[in-house]
């Protein structure tokens, strides 16, 4: 039998990220409550191709795992660091590639970080939009945390806690519809 899956994928090329820690964060909480099976990912996982790739089939095989993994999960929870007031170029440059179709529909989770609550609104000025080209859902609980909501990378907030709540309880529609198609199709 198949098993949902769900892909997370950090637009932080640092290692460790508040960014990535959050997406995996919620990655984890939303896998074991409606038992997905998770992979995560940020773009340093998608090698030395990306800069020069101008279509998928210019991606190393690293680059062509991660976009693959991405394109095929069931649902996504994306992060992004804000940069300049909006996402940074590598991470749009990764999602460029990416054809419009290959998104269609799918929930996406969103997800961003800042310095400050300054930025707050990226998620939703950013981040939704970017997705709504897709085609995809996007879940209304969008996340968006600074850098105050953090212990190194560990969650610290009880405030952003709670959202992440809500946001991973907004997934049971998806997952509770898809399901049974899915396994379906897949079994």
């Amino acid at each position: 039998m198949a098993q949902f899956n769900l892909v997370g994928f950090s637009g932080s090329y640092n290692r460790p990220s508040k960014t990535f820690a959050l997406v995996d964060h919620v990655a984890e909480l939303a896998s074991a409550r409606y038992g997905l099976t998770k992979a995560v990912y940020d773009l340093e996982d998608l090698g030395q191709s990306l800069g020069n790739a101008k279509s998928q089939a210019d991606l190393d095989s690293d680059g062509a795992a991660v976009l693959s993994a991405v394109v095929d999960a069931d649902i996504l929870v994306i992060g992004s660091p804000t940069y300049k007031g909006s996402y940074p170029g590598m991470f749009k440059h990764f999602i460029d590639l990416i054809e419009p179709e290959q998104l269609r529909g799918k929930p996406i989770l969103i997800t961003g970080t800042g310095g400050g609550e300054r930025h707050a609104l990226m998620v939703e000025h950013q981040l939704r939009p970017l997705f709504g080209f897709f085609m995809a859902h996007t879940i209304p609980t969008a996340i968006y945390a600074s850098s105050r909501d953090f212990a190194g990378t560990e969650i610290a907030s009880p405030s952003l806690r709670e959202r992440i709540g809500f946001a991973i309880e907004e997934l049971s529609a998806f997952v509770s519809v898809a399901r049974p198609a899915l396994l379906k199709d897949r079994g």
